[in-house]
């Protein structure tokens, strides 16, 4: 494998010696920790490892001639860093493409990421904070047909850590920006696309009971319109029976809906969403788990949060069934007035709701059943059991050219049995009332003062009042950039008032980052709480460490 890497960069450089206008261009990224035993945080050892420094890192080179652009990744993982999926294991090539854009068409062959409208059916995408990586391997072919028309068209696998998974995964991809078509549009500030997809995956069957499908197909329509400050976006998928180990192995065909409006002006902005899913699960592999192999992205409409008391408590989207919605609204006070002040005053509001959808039983009395159709259900009935609801408001203001603050309020219900324990809607149904929902009050006053020499010092503090579950929590934090290569930051949390006296801890962390042009790095010290980790509705858990990280960003 090293030799195909040597290999290959020699090319590159070779290649580079006589090519003008060629780059060739790299980014690595190099994170570890050594594990410390901390009996007052795990107290039996259950999640303390074997080897006590485990590590990961990638470097990423790309080339570029002209029209011509090539790249390969290095991965290695000795051994994956606790938290991260255990697939992770060893060294290799994980991803290698080629590619050409010349006329009106885009061609590449290997790996490649993509995604078709909001990829309620398609979406291969990245997200290294998760170890996450569903990279189609195969071709892509994107053309510009003129008249505003694109098709794109995919074909191959996924990957699946450092192999591939045996499903083959096609589609099609069609958007039409009708202003090119329809130029009078413009004039009358409207702007205007329509798009569609199509996506199967093909897995031979070998089931000795159940009929599987070996084909699946799912469909999408979409649209988008902007009039001035307006914005409006809308898009319906559907798929065929998918029976998986996601949804109990029944037959019933999935659907997903999600239409966000907006509009925006000086001072002031405003969004809207709604969201339906039912059964959408969709990977090349029936039998898939966690996040592996999905073919497709379901947006969330939950407002993620980076504060850390409030993002203790996060929302995954429900595959399986979940309608909800978010409004938001963002306003400026002007500046120079009464409740402005000098340079204004920023108020926000945003509000979100996730709940079950309803599932009625069969004729036959049965619901969710493996072998069946599973329930029934009618479109936009909202279920009895609440996933997460969120209301959360701040006020910012700049009182002066060195000092700023700003006051955030949260409110949330986060149904601990069905997001932390991963409890499914069927069983709750099944026994109605036997969930969690945890009521959640948080509070963060945030400042920063900027110092004489371009220094500048940041605080947040914070308090979370939660019955049961964590407890209530107290945090501190205070970041101190000292110049523009360094910053330190020291932090606390708290919790004292977890239901169990003997986890009543203090996580506190220390941190180093150094810049240096485009490097970046940064060593830790601290405690690591429990929890679930979320980006974008996708989640995984983190176990709980203590000990020394490292990690290392720089581009080339």
């Amino acid at each position: 494998m090293l030799r195909k890497v040597y290999l290959f960069a020699s090319l590159l450089l070779a290649s580079s010696s006589w090519a003008q206008q060629s780059t060739l261009r790299a980014i690595i990224q190099s994170d570890a920790q050594w594990y410390l035993r901390d009996e007052v945080l795990d107290p039996s050892g259950e999640f303390y490892p074997d080897e006590r420094l485990l590590g990961q890192g990638f470097a990423l080179f790309t080339y570029t001639d002209g029209d011509f652009q090539a790249g390969i990744r290095y991965e290695n993982y000795q051994n994956v860093m606790l938290g991260f999926p255990p697939g992770y294991r060893g060294e290799g090539i994980s991803y290698r493409y080629a590619r050409v854009q010349r006329d009106r068409w885009d061609i590449t062959v290997g790996n490649f990421y993509e995604q078709f409208g909001s990829g309620l059916i398609f979406r291969s995408y990245e997200e290294r904070g998760l170890g996450l990586d569903n990279a189609m391997d195969g071709v892509r072919i994107i053309t510009d047909m003129g008249h505003g028309l694109t098709i794109k068209g995919v074909l191959g696998r996924q990957r699946l850590y450092f192999g591939k998974g045996d499903g083959i995964v096609r589609g099609i991809d069609g958007e039409w920006r009708i202003n090119e078509f329809l130029p009078q549009l413009t004039e009358k500030n409207v702007f205007a696309t329509l798009g569609g997809s199509f996506v199967s995956k093909y897995q031979k069957s070998f089931d000795p009971i159940l009929n599987l499908p070996n084909n699946v197909g799912a469909w999408a329509t979409r649209a988008n319109v902007n009039f001035k400050g307006w914005s409006w976006n809308t898009e319906y998928a559907y798929k065929i029976n998918d029976p998986s180990y996601d949804n109990g192995y029944i037959y019933r065909p999935g659907t997903a809906f999600l239409s966000t409006l907006s509009f925006s002006k000086k001072g002031l902005g405003i969004l809207a969403s709604v969201k339906r899913i039912d059964n959408m699960s969709f990977r090349s592999n029936r039998d898939g788990q966690q996040f592996d192999l999905f073919i497709n992205f379901l947006p969330p409409t939950t407002k993620p949060h980076t504060y850390a008391l409030a993002a203790l408590y996060p929302y995954a989207t429900q595959v399986n069934g979940e309608m909800g919605g978010q409004f938001e609204m963002n306003y400026m006070i002007p500046r120079g007035s009464k409740l402005g002040g000098k340079y204004g005053t920023q108020l926000s509001l945003n509000t979100s709701l996730a709940h079950s959808i309803q599932k009625d039983t069969l004729s036959d009395g049965t619901r969710g059943l493996k072998g069946t159709q599973g329930y029934t259900s009618q479109p936009f009935a909202m279920g009895n059991i609440v996933y997460f609801r969120d209301v959360n408001a701040s006020l910012a203001r700049k009182f002066s050219k060195t000092y700023k603050t700003q006051l955030t309020f949260f409110a949330l219900q986060y149904n601990k049995t069905v997001l932390n324990d991963g409890v499914g809607d069927i069983t709750l149904l099944e026994a109605p009332g036997t969930d969690s929902i945890i009521p959640v009050r948080v509070l963060v006053w945030e400042n920063q003062v900027k110092l004489p020499k371009g220094q500048t010092l940041r605080t947040e503090f914070q308090w979370a009042l939660a019955d049961g579950f964590r407890g209530d929590m107290a945090m501190g934090l205070a970041e101190w950039t000292i110049s523009s290569d360094w910053t330190l930051a020291v932090q606390d949390i708290y919790n004292y008032g977890h239901p169990t006296e003997s986890r009543r801890i203090h996580y506190p962390i220390v941190s180093l980052i150094h810049f240096n042009g485009p490097t970046r790095v940064q060593i830790g010290y601290g405690r690591q709480q429990q929890g679930i980790f979320c980006v974008g509705g996708v989640c995984r858990v983190v176990p709980p460490s203590s000990g020394l990280s490292f990690s290392l960003t720089t581009r080339l």
